[in-house]
């Protein structure tokens, strides 16, 4: 008979005993991957550079200061995380930055390699820096968090190539981890309503044209892409690999649609 997993996705027990990093985690769709993997059981690390230097723990969440571009301060984070916890299960690379519209023509060269520098730079940082932790166990799950923006073009021209090679670096790693226990896979959102974004739908006109070109008609929330996050970490989705969730309530499929609707 094929092993079954003993607890699911969302089980309260799912992660329990595995340390879970996360970056950007100050965030609206960071905090809400680590309530999720915290409610599965995980001990969470969470990084981002607005966090004061000296790192801080309680209930189970330790919170550290990190520039994830910067080679030595990521080196620094994973020494801590291998000093405190000895092991790390997961990594999630939610951090990323866009930037106000700018057409490619007049785009600041000094903006593109800021918004590469952390999109994608400190996501293979992290990764580098981490892994070993998951060799030592032959056993991790690396998520990267992308965007729609990596199949359809926005208004800030170095954002969705950011997001494009961070699927293409998720294939890599997939690939060429996969063989050492080690899984790595995206999740691409759509529209989510976070405080980052919330100036956006407070105008009633723009909520509901945003609202009816979405089949699921409801922007979404933070906590719909922790809880795929949530899987993607777990034994639940062991044999997933390489892959790209699209988590945007069907916004993508409905082109052709919309056009009629409109």
């Amino acid at each position: 008979m094929p092993s079954v997993p003993s607890h699911t996705a969302f089980d309260s027990r799912a992660l329990q005993g595995r340390v879970a990093v996360v970056t950007g985690a100050s965030g609206g769709l960071g905090l809400a991957i680590c309530e999720h993997l915290r409610a599965a059981g995980a001990s969470v690390v969470q990084l981002d550079i607005s966090y004061p230097p000296a790192p801080a723990e309680s209930d189970g969440v330790l919170t550290m200061h990190c520039d994830i571009g910067e080679p030595a301060s990521v080196a620094a984070m994973a020494e801590q995380v291998r000093a405190r916890f000895g092991r790390c299960e997961v990594l999630v690379n939610n951090a990323g930055i866009s930037g106000s519209p700018v057409g490619l023509h007049d785009f600041p060269i000094e903006l593109w390699d800021r918004i590469f520098r952390v999109n994608l730079r400190g996501a293979l940082l992290c990764a580098q820096a981490l892994v070993p932790l998951m060799f030592d166990q032959q056993a991790g799950s690396i998520v990267n968090v992308a965007s729609i923006a990596a199949q359809v073009p926005t208004r800030v021209g170095a954002y969705g190539p950011t997001k494009a090679a961070l699927r293409a670096l998720t294939h890599q790693m997939a690939v060429e981890w996969g063989p050492r226990g080690i899984r790595a896979n995206s999740v691409s959102p759509g529209m989510i309503r976070t405080p980052l974004s919330e100036p956006h739908y407070r105008d009633e006109a723009t909520l509901q044209n945003r609202t009816s070109s979405i089949p699921a008609r409801r922007i979404g929330r933070p906590e719909d892409i922790g809880s795929v996050v949530a899987f993607l970490a777990s034994d639940a989705s062991a044999y997933v690999n390489g892959q790209d969730i699209v988590v945007d309530g069907g916004f993508l499929k409905a082109t052709l649609t919309n056009i009629y609707n409109k």
